[in-house]
């Protein structure tokens, strides 16, 4: 930080305004010392931490920060009063700029920091040097005089830019000339003290530094003008164009001055105006020289000149609108340039110039994000991509085939309990004697099921991915098929652990019926052998002969045996539907949850993620309704508010109205 004494300016030489005014000695002296001073009071007791990171930033070049220190600062500015968090020790002077108010300013700032905070683990470095570069020039030029209003005059050779320069100043300060290019170094003209700080931001050494000759009511309307005349922007000299971009990019607002041969150069107009249409509220178009043209013919270069500024997206300002200003004026006669004096006074006097220039760059910076953070359709997992995730998993277990197991198994054990003792060892008597079928190696079928149920795996992830991954921004999609990949890796594996032998029930539980079937299946059988026993003895002669008792006691246990079995038959197919069912489901929700918490959870973080970082662009592009509200069903923040600009001209409520709908 440059911190600049009261005495900077009190070496001039004589009143005719031509000479230089420089840093004297004492300004060389006094610097260290008021700046030891600035630092201390940054470190003093009640300034807060964040105060004192604003100035251990501003020490280590203006770095930006990240979104944790961004949270620290916005509480240290709730306890303070003061605003600290973007480099800003308080808020700008004058007012509002472009409808946006300071604190407004003062908040989007605020979101783009916590937003290139938010993003730097999944954004690539060189799509967040942009946002980066305002926030840095957003804490630099907070840091100096917001008295002053720093307006750079950009033309191309011959335009007559230096002869303007000399007109405003009321003094030959300037060369003018013949010679091309006649301006090989930018000239500084300040009306007020104060501004050596912002020169040296501009790196305009003291030898170029002006004062104008000043009346005996001092600046008047002119009062925090620092003016800058650049050297040409079409010059053969590639220093002079690499010196014309660098002031460009940190001054309050620039003039161009064109003349009635050059005002359609395409140089002019595709590598300054067009890029910079968005800044139009601090761009002066002035069409020089109209002198040289006949009276007609200034309105109709005039009307060409408005024409071609609108195909490059520039709003003028006509009819009490915001935008550029376009003027006629000829700095050789002195023709048109009061006008531009009264609107160069103005925007000095309302002194929202740099809050304007900022505003501009935040709209630039937040247009070269839109691909980073604006959705291109729906965004989020449905219900339906969750049970089908859920389904896919249970089918590379083998839920299904499990709760079919787990009924046979149940009806098996009911045909045992409630079987006829005979036919029961008839069954046992054909399984000894019947010949073992050749099957496959276990180890075989194994590998060949494993193998199958890991595709299967992979496939539901990679499916499930690719449905949350649809409608993200690139890096976003990215991150969340990454976070998904990570989770699948020990997937197969932990699905086979919830398939392992123990991880099923070992007996299938009996119902109440299932004593009364059997004792019925026991006296069926001891009719049988009652009947049987009764029939032996009249043979053997011991019993009386009668052949219709034993043999309809015989016949009734024959025959009630296997109705007894067949009637649990009937009973068990219900318990038994409920009991497989029941075993799928709970394999079924154990693989569920494996997948929830190895895949969904982590792409569901990184949904919450981008639905946090899409809130904070939503507030960098209007801090009052970006973030008013939030769409709860979808995650997606409820936008309001619209812009009156296009896309060219400024914020543009198409690109709000874009960012509400998508992603919900």
């Amino acid at each position: 930080m440059t911190v600049t004494s009261t005495t900077e300016h009190t070496e001039y030489a004589e009143h005719t305004g031509q000479a230089e005014y420089a840093e004297g000695g004492r300004d060389r002296e006094a610097r260290p010392q008021e700046a030891e001073k600035t630092r201390q009071a940054a470190e003093a007791p009640g300034e807060g931490t964040a105060v004192r990171a604003g100035a251990d930033a501003a020490a280590a070049g203006g770095a930006w920060d990240d979104g944790l220190i961004a949270r620290r600062a916005a509480a240290a500015v709730a306890a303070t009063g003061r605003q600290a968090g973007a480099g800003l020790p308080a808020p700008y002077d004058g007012g509002t700029a472009s409808g946006v108010g300071d604190a407004d300013l003062a908040a989007r700032l605020d979101a783009l920091r916590e937003l290139t905070g938010l993003s730097r683990p999944r954004v690539d470095a060189a799509a967040l040097a942009e946002a980066g570069r305002v926030l840095d020039d957003a804490a630099a030029r907070g840091r100096l005089s917001r008295r002053h209003t720093v307006v750079a005059l950009a033309g191309a050779t011959g335009s007559g830019k230096s002869t303007l320069f000399n007109t405003l100043a009321g003094v030959t300060i300037s060369d003018t000339g013949v010679r091309r290019p006649t301006t090989s170094a930018a000239l500084a003209c300040s009306w007020t003290d104060g501004a050596a700080g912002l020169l040296d931001r501009l790196e305009i050494p003291g030898r170029l530094r002006r004062r104008p000759v000043q009346g005996p009511d001092g600046p008047g309307a002119f009062d925090g003008l620092v003016l800058i005349d650049l050297p040409d922007h079409d010059s053969a000299a590639v220093e002079h164009r690499a010196q014309v971009d660098r002031v460009l990019a940190h001054v309050d607002a620039v003039i161009w001055v064109v003349d009635p041969e050059k005002y359609g150069d395409a140089l002019l107009h595709e590598r300054y105006l067009r890029p910079l249409a968005g800044h139009a509220e601090v761009t002066f178009v002035v069409l020089n020289q109209v002198d040289r043209l006949p009276e007609d013919a200034t309105d109709q270069v005039l009307d060409d000149l408005r024409r071609l500024l609108d195909e490059d997206g520039i709003a003028l300002g006509e009819h009490g609108e915001p935008g550029a200003t376009v003027l006629a004026l000829s700095a050789l006669t002195g023709e048109g340039v009061g006008e531009l004096r009264d609107c160069l006074g103005q925007l000095t006097s309302e002194r929202r110039a740099a809050a304007r220039r900022i505003g501009a760059d935040l709209d630039a910076a937040a247009e070269r994000l839109r691909p980073v953070y604006v959705p291109t359709g729906r965004v989020g997992l449905s219900e339906e991509a969750r049970e089908q995730f859920a389904d896919r998993l249970a089918e590379a277990v083998g839920a299904t085939a499990a709760g079919q197991a787990a009924e046979r198994a149940w009806r098996r054990n009911a045909g045992r309990a409630c079987g006829t003792p005979w036919l029961r060892l008839w069954r046992w008597y054909e399984a000894r004697r019947a010949p073992r079928t050749t099957e496959r190696p276990p180890g075989e079928t194994h590998e060949e099921e494993t193998t199958t149920a890991r595709q299967r795996v992979e496939q539901a992830v990679r499916l499930v991915a690719d449905e949350a991954a649809g409608g993200l921004p690139a890096p976003w999609a990215d991150a969340v098929r990454e976070a998904a990949g990570r989770g699948a890796d020990g997937l197969p594996e932990a699905l086979d652990g919830l398939a392992a032998p123990e991880s099923v029930p070992a007996r299938p539980p009996r119902p109440g019926w299932w004593p009364v079937a059997v004792l019925a299946q026991v006296a069926m059988t001891l009719l049988q052998v009652v009947g049987g026993i009764w029939l032996l003895g009249q043979v053997l002669g011991v019993c009386a002969p009668d052949l219709l008792p034993p043999v309809l006691l015989m016949l009734a246990g024959i025959a009630g045996g296997p109705c007894v079995e067949y009637g649990s038959r009937l009973a068990a197919r219900g318990p038994a539907r409920r009991y497989g069912a029941d075993a799928e489901r709970a394999l079924r929700d154990a693989a569920a949850g494996c997948g929830r918490a190895r895949v969904l959870d982590p792409v569901a973080a990184e949904l919450l993620r981008y639905r946090e970082v899409r809130e904070q662009y939503a507030r960098v592009l209007d801090p009052v309704g970006g973030g008013s509200s939030q769409g709860r069903a979808g995650g997606a923040p409820a936008l309001g508010g619209s812009f009156a600009r296009g896309p060219a001209g400024g914020r543009s409520g198409g690109r709000m109205a874009e960012l509400s709908t998508t992603g919900r």
